[in-house]
């Protein structure tokens, strides 16, 4: 059972870092509170302030305690928690991530399908009717964990993980769906794979996608894939 914190709870990590704990589990409605006061405190760029994360229900807050004691980084956040959020813009429609599913692309949709006793086109059906939320960004930059997936669609992790997993390939574990950002390591079960990148340190923003997003997968054919990916 979800317990929500009312007023959050305030952990000091160490000497130099702050977790605002406002729940103790996964919920939109918890992170959309950890988005605002992340919006807030970003935007005024307080002095001390070295760094933000939100995760899925709490903001870590790393400072300079020669700069911002602890003390008067906690009242700044009382009153970031109490201001309006007048700087946010809700998107006026998901982004839409084509993805091609199956064959090369998800090596492991057979084994996805045959998990849950389902045609391809089922999974590819459930998988891409959602429209998914982004929580946060973790493990590799610019990869999404992502709340929405259906619960007919919850599949263990591989048992053996994968030395390499191409950039862009779609995968699910356990009750999440994501994309892997760059090439690396991975355990997700792979069904399909975007030729979009989330990362790329040449634009002006690299990031594609950011904690507070959704999105829409866009099931495409092979020729549509490396039509969009050519340019």
């Amino acid at each position: 059972m979800l317990v929500f914190y009312d007023p959050p709870r305030f952990l000091p990590c160490g000497d130099t870092g702050l977790s605002v704990e406002f729940a103790d589990g996964i919920d939109h409605r918890v992170n959309d509170r950890v988005q605002r006061l992340f919006r807030y405190l970003r935007a005024k760029s307080f002095p001390g302030i070295a760094d933000l994360n939100p995760t899925y229900s709490s903001l870590f807050i790393q400072y300079r305690p020669w700069e911002c004691s602890f003390e008067n980084l906690v009242i700044l956040v009382e009153q970031g928690l109490k201001a309006p959020d007048d700087g946010h813009v809700r998107q006026a429609a998901p982004i839409r991530i084509p993805v091609c599913y199956g064959g090369v692309f998800g090596p492991d949709m057979d084994e996805v399908a045959a998990f849950h006793g389902m045609t391809i086109d089922q999974v590819v059906r459930l998988h891409s009717a959602p429209k998914y939320y982004v929580y946060m960004i973790g493990f590799t930059p610019g990869f999404p964990y992502l709340g929405g997936l259906d619960e007919r669609l919850f599949t263990p992790r591989k048992k053996e993980p994968r030395k390499s997993v191409s950039a862009g390939s779609v995968g699910i574990a356990d009750r999440q769906t994501g994309i892997y950002s760059i090439d690396s390591p991975g355990g997700w079960q792979l069904i399909g794979k975007t030729p979009l990148k989330l990362f790329d340190w040449q634009r002006p923003d690299p990031f594609l996608l950011s904690p507070g997003d959704f999105l829409h997968f866009v099931p495409i054919t092979e020729d549509e894939f490396e039509s969009i990916r050519d340019h």
